[in-house]
């Protein structure tokens, strides 16, 4: 394995990003970065999203810019939903007070995931000039959250990107047990609704695995997110009924 690190672009404002193809590949020491630089303004994220680019970094770094192949991916229809946790699905709609929101508490949400504790990790990628540009994202229609209300307090939830019907999940976090894997069903049994066929996931993670997410090559992930920039997005508002598409009896579980 190569330990010497490929040149990096470095962008300027406003300058288009390199071709995906041109990201570091997996014997470099970062597999998949693809630049540097540049600026996390609206149309930039928009464009970088677009083309199955997204920004990774730290406190300290430039704002890195990444698209890994394969690409970790969740295909709605291949969601894993356990019998225990249907059972914990159905509770949680037919409890008083427990409800599903959307884009009701963005800020909220976000700051709740940069300050999450991450198994193996210090410190978080979602710094404050990361939480300022997706607010701004989110203030344009292009970020929202999903969120898991109980008793009138968020106890869960997750934030991800939409460009179209193609969906970017980003980060999520819990204070209650199986918060934030309620706000993932909820997001699935919203995107099964709407004929948004797949979510992605950015990285693997044994976590996401468990859940039904794979791999994908990066060619068919970029042709999926094209067809999904070329429909118009949905209206991002839950609604209780959308749950039967995952409780339906059809609906698979294990």
């Amino acid at each position: 394995m190569s330990s010497q690190s490929p040149p990096l672009p470095w962008l300027d404002s406003n300058q288009d990003f390199p071709p995906p193809s041109q990201a570091w590949d997996e014997d470099s020491p970062a597999p998949g970065l693809l630049a540097a630089g540049g600026v996390l303004d609206v149309e930039t994220l928009r464009r970088a999203y677009s083309q199955g680019i997204f920004p990774w970094y730290s406190e300290g770094q430039p704002t890195l810019w990444w698209s890994p192949d394969p690409r970790m991916v969740l295909d709605v229809a291949n969601f894993r939903l356990h019998r225990s946790f249907k059972k914990t699905i159905r509770q949680f709609c037919q409890t008083p007070g427990c409800e599903i929101r959307i884009d009701f508490a963005f800020e909220q949400v976000i700051q709740a995931c940069s300050s999450r504790e991450r198994t193996g990790q210090s410190g978080t990628w979602i710094v404050p000039d990361m939480i300022a540009a997706y607010d701004r994202l989110h203030r344009a229609g292009l970020a929202h959250s999903v969120e898991t209300w109980v008793n009138g307090e968020l106890a869960g939830g997750l934030y991800c990107v939409a460009l179209g019907k193609a969906v970017f999940g980003e980060s999520m976090f819990s204070r209650v047990s199986d918060a934030s894997k309620i706000a993932l069903a909820a997001l699935v049994a919203f995107c099964r609704h709407h004929g948004i066929g797949q979510i992605d996931c950015q990285q693997n993670t044994p976590h996401l695995a468990s859940l039904g997410a794979s791999e994908m090559a990066r060619d068919l992930f970029l042709k999926r997110v094209a067809a999904g920039l070329a429909q118009a997005g949905p209206n991002w508002k839950f609604d209780c009924q959308f749950w039967q598409q995952l409780l339906a009896p059809t609906s698979t579980s294990t």
